[in-house]
């Protein structure tokens, strides 16, 4: 298993952050999904391809993008 965190833009309250948060935990392989509307960041544990989780969020309309 392993962490990627993602940079999330475009959220802007905690409806955006559930949002977010469902359309990571539906991409095959997430075990969790934790979402910080303050840091603007995503992070997930499992074994999903980065770019499938990427793609979940820009379907929901926000911007997505390995956090270094």
């Amino acid at each position: 298993m392993q962490t990627i965190t993602l940079k999330v833009t475009g959220m802007t309250c905690a409806h955006c952050v559930a949002t977010v948060t469902k359309a990571l935990e539906k991409v095959p392989g997430v075990e969790s999904a934790k979402v910080s509307l303050e840091k603007e960041e995503a992070m997930v544990e499992g074994t999903a391809d980065l770019q499938a989780l990427i793609e979940a969020v820009h379907e929901e309309g926000y911007g997505a993008q390995l956090h270094h």
